[in-house]
């Protein structure tokens, strides 16, 4: 249920109190309490005062004549989803996942198959509260005194203040999505078609490369009714479907968490994509929580990388989520076969709308169209090559094409590199007026030194 908006007040007053114990108990930076995270990057975890905002996870208010919603900074996009969806709208842009969080997603990067149109979730954003490092919240907006916060926060990742609040635009839905999936051989083409889908009346597009001449671009309308409904929150996977199908159909809800269950394609290295294991996992463990588990238990232990070496292999991750301009993709594209060789490769076309300033730590060009791709897996390789050399690779590949890396996952930039892509001077000067006494960590510090 929608929360009564007096709730937050108190919540407020709550976290102050205990920000100021906090506060008084020593020099530690701060750090979020979470049982959860979508973040896929090593830390070294140092003392830390951890805050917890558990707490912060109500939907306030659905405005459907002004469409926006007010949803507190924990709120996880399964939990808002239910609740705007029952009043016939959604949050313009929904990240991928289930268990991200509003606020991580505006101090992070979020993107779906809207992005075409919308932007990032940070594009959605009217105004957010956001909790500073010395107790003191504020309010945001790109008019008031506070405007230079409201375009700093996303992409700082909690090193400059915690979102408490937000206000997200939504747009209304229909019941159903259609989805036609068009297939390509070519980059050139696939790239050509997924620019000019974006400027036509789809209300989705994304697309998935399986390989160099086969290229799938998916653009999906909202419709009143459907002749028939996929289901791929169990036995089919969503994927598959993509080249098994030229047309689909699904609920609203099933369409917005179609890669949650298979966690796009993840799903395989765990084997659950094999009918038996799905049917003894059964659909409630079918989902991103159950491999995010799975994944990070792997990487305390380096199961996979000790079965790795057994055979003689050098194994790196590389998780990235990279931005490039549409003109450049086909080359990326190349560059992802030639070097990296990570299949599928999730694509997602975004274009920032024109804000009244740019985003301060993701400046993306407004009247330029990006691409977005999307690669996780393992390398492997009989060579032994220093720590992160492929995420080395992606990096420098990126900043020569003029695109932007996400900092949820593994960075190795130099600082004069990292200075230079995510406006340090910029950022140095926010951290100067919201966080004089560095209560928390830098964005470098926190994001490449994994601190």
């Amino acid at each position: 249920m929608v929360a009564d908006a007096s709730g937050y007040a108190a919540r407020q007053v709550a976290l102050a109190t205990r920000l100021r114990a906090l506060s008084a108990v020593g020099a530690a930076p701060l750090g979020l309490g979470k049982t959860s995270s979508n973040l896929f990057r090593d830390r070294n975890e140092g003392a830390k005062h951890k805050l917890d905002l558990s707490d912060f996870c109500h939907v306030l208010k659905i405005d459907t004549e002004q469409n926006w919603v007010d949803v507190e900074g924990l709120t996880t996009y399964e939990a808002l989803v239910a609740q705007t969806l029952k009043l016939g709208v959604m949050p313009a842009v929904v990240p991928q996942l289930k268990t991200i969080t509003v606020g991580g997603a505006a101090a992070g990067v979020g993107i779906e198959a809207t992005s075409h149109r919308w932007g990032l979730v940070h594009d959605t954003l009217l105004e957010l509260d956001v909790l500073l490092p010395g107790g003191d919240i504020v309010t945001c907006r790109p008019d008031n005194e506070y405007r230079d916060l409201f375009y700093g926060f996303p992409n700082s990742y909690g090193t400059l203040g915690y979102a408490l609040r937000l206000r997200v635009r939504t747009l209304p839905v229909k019941p159903f999505v259609k989805v036609e999936h068009v297939p390509h051989e070519d980059s050139v083409s696939f790239f050509r078609a997924l620019d000019a889908r974006c400027q036509g009346d789809a209300d989705f597009v994304d697309g998935v490369v399986f390989g160099p001449k086969q290229q799938i671009l998916n653009a999906g309308c909202f419709v009143d009714s459907a002749p028939w409904l996929s289901d791929y929150t169990y036995q089919h996977v969503y994927y598959r479907s993509l080249l098994e199908r030229s047309v689909d159909y699904m609920r609203v809800q099933d369409y917005i968490w179609r890669w949650d269950t298979d966690w796009f394609w993840c799903s395989k290295s765990v084997h659950a994509q094999n009918r038996l294991v799905r049917f003894l996992l059964g659909p409630s463990r079918l989902n991103s929580r159950t491999y995010t588990r799975i994944m990070r238990w792997n990487a305390r232990w380096g199961l996979t990388r000790r079965l790795a070496r057994l055979r003689g292999l050098h194994t790196e991750s590389v998780i990235q989520d990279v931005d490039i301009p549409v003109a450049h993709a086909p080359e990326f594209l190349a560059f992802l076969f030639r070097e990296i060789g990570i299949l599928p490769i999730w694509i997602c076309p975004v274009r920032a709308p024109l804000p009244q300033s740019p985003f301060t730590l993701f400046p993306l060009t407004a009247d330029t169209r990006h691409v977005n791709f999307g690669f996780w897996d393992v390398v492997q390789s009989r060579q032994a090559h220093e720590p992160g050399y492929f995420n080395r690779l992606v990096e420098r590949e990126v900043v020569r094409l003029g695109g932007i890396k996400s900092l949820y996952s593994e960075s190795y930039f130099t600082r004069e590199e990292f200075a230079s892509a995510y406006a340090m001077q910029q950022y140095e000067a926010l951290k100067a007026k919201y966080d004089p006494s560095e209560r928390m960590l830098g964005l470098y510090e926190k994001c490449v030194l994994k601190a």
